[in-house]
């Protein structure tokens, strides 16, 4: 009876999230390792609505509100349950999927033991993500129209600044796109994100502390506490202990540091709407990253809005390799002349190669654009 409760459960959990995650037995272990049997039937509440006022919560779950507020404050606590108010102000709780973001990123945000079920969980969610990448890929052409439909997973913010030779790295309007009457005006300066907000949480990068867990080492950076959260998402995240509250100043230290090491900026909007306020950034390593492995392995699409564009410019280019090493998804390639050229359809305009570049040979063009690169089919 209990593992049938469990796949219940486990298809509500999928429901709420974008991926379609088969409900295998790599599931249900996993769920049985972080959900507890007797908060399977709250969770089937959710079953037909994720977010949920208390009295909706009343009627689904036919629990009283100290029984719903008991399976709540445990829920929240591992990441499966948001618990804060809406833009009205009416406290609403919402389901959270495996990923993107649910019970994954707040269970390897916090800081963790390196413990024999801490390295379980971890290596159960690489197999579930596996499982995920052989559906993608057997069922492709079924799937690849939903990716079609998609919005944005995130949004880049690129380096701004002077490149490492202290030049200004030149940014010019990109000519080729048209810019709608209606422009979204969103921050491209991501210092200017971080002044912005009052509430700024500070927690591991879930994925590299994912990766550790799994004995694969970082190749890019060292950093682990670099993950940010804003607003009412860092509530959340300190309240249930995912994080912790930091200063603007520590969080533009930290930035600097990401920088340093060629980390990518990624912020996270609600719904993925970017005319809306961030609600997280993530800085992002080449090797680690989820969403770049996931694009690599045929799992997901790469779906990622950005205002820039990469811009080689090839009589100052000396060919050292610099950008196509430092680029988080290759889109810089040598041509017959082992001089630079990049991939206008996969470029991100992080600027992580403009502010690399030892001779200042990479501008940055300005466009709001979205990148769309269809999950590489790995199987015919």
């Amino acid at each position: 009876m209990s593992e049938e409760k469990y796949r219940k459960a486990a298809r509500t959990i999928v429901k709420a999230g974008s991926f379609p995650f088969p409900i295998s037995n790599t599931m249900i272990e996993l769920l049985k390792l972080l959900i507890n049997e007797n908060q399977l039937n709250f969770i089937m509440a959710f079953r037909k609505k994720p977010s949920q006022t208390m009295e909706q919560l009343k009627l689904s779950s036919k629990m009283s509100e100290d029984e719903i507020t008991a399976h709540i404050e445990k829920l929240a606590k591992i990441g499966f349950i948001f618990n804060q108010p809406n833009s009205n102000d009416i406290m609403v709780y919402r389901l959270m999927p495996l990923v993107m973001v649910g019970a994954f990123e707040y269970t390897f945000m916090k800081k963790i033991e390196f413990s024999k079920e801490n390295e379980k969980i971890a290596q159960l969610f690489d197999e579930l993500f596996d499982e995920l990448a052989d559906f993608i890929q057997d069922n492709y052409d079924m799937i690849l129209p939903l990716f079609q439909r998609m919005l944005p997973f995130d949004r880049t913010v690129p380096f701004l600044g002077n490149n490492i030779e202290g030049e200004e790295i030149q940014i010019n309007i990109n000519k080729e796109i048209e810019f709608p009457e209606e422009k979204v005006i969103t921050t491209q300066n991501v210092e200017e994100i971080i002044k912005k907000f009052d509430e700024i949480a500070l927690g591991h990068c879930f994925c590299r502390h994912h990766q550790d867990l799994l004995d694969n080492q970082c190749k890019q950076t060292e950093l682990r506490e670099n993950c940010f959260t804003f607003g009412k998402s860092a509530k959340y995240v300190v309240e249930q202990g995912f994080g912790r509250t930091i200063s603007k100043d520590e969080a533009l230290t930290i930035l600097k540091a990401s920088e340093r090491d060629g980390l990518v900026h990624k912020a996270w909007h609600p719904h993925s709407d970017i005319s809306k306020e961030e609600t997280s950034i993530c800085n992002c390593c080449k090797c680690c990253c989820g969403i770049f492995d996931w694009w690599r392995k045929g799992t997901t699409a790469m779906i990622n809005s950005t205002n820039f564009l990469s811009y080689i410019d090839k009589s100052k280019c000396v060919g050292c390799g610099t950008c196509m090493e430092k680029c988080p998804v290759e889109a810089i390639q040598g041509d017959n002349n082992n001089k630079a050229e990049r991939n206008s359809e996969l470029c991100i305009g992080c600027g992580v190669c403009a502010h690399f570049c030892p001779e200042n040979a990479i501008s940055m063009l300005e466009g709001l654009r979205t990148v769309f690169v269809s999950p590489p089919r790995l199987r015919k």
